[in-house]
């Protein structure tokens, strides 16, 4: 799944082209590196997102084409 998607459907970012538009300015980083929209998201990578004053930092633990509200916090895991 494409890196921008999974940041809109886990709810990490709230929308589809702000994701995409952090990953351009690369604010969004992968595995310790910049990542495009387009990258591919596996299980077990790592995202920071660096957007406002506090940087986010969460592991992948799942990935699904379909998430719902509720089920959206358990496809990551947020790190210190």
């Amino acid at each position: 799944m494409r890196l921008d998607k999974y940041l809109k459907l886990t709810r990490l970012i709230k929308r589809r082209t702000i994701a995409n538009e952090a990953c351009d300015a690369g604010r969004v980083l992968v595995n310790g590196k910049e990542a495009r929209a387009s990258l591919a998201v596996k299980e077990g990578d790592i995202i920071e997102i660096n957007l406002g004053s506090r940087p986010l930092k969460a592991k992948v633990l799942k990935v699904s084409e379909h998430i719902t509200k509720e089920d959206a916090p358990t496809h990551y895991q947020l790190l210190d």
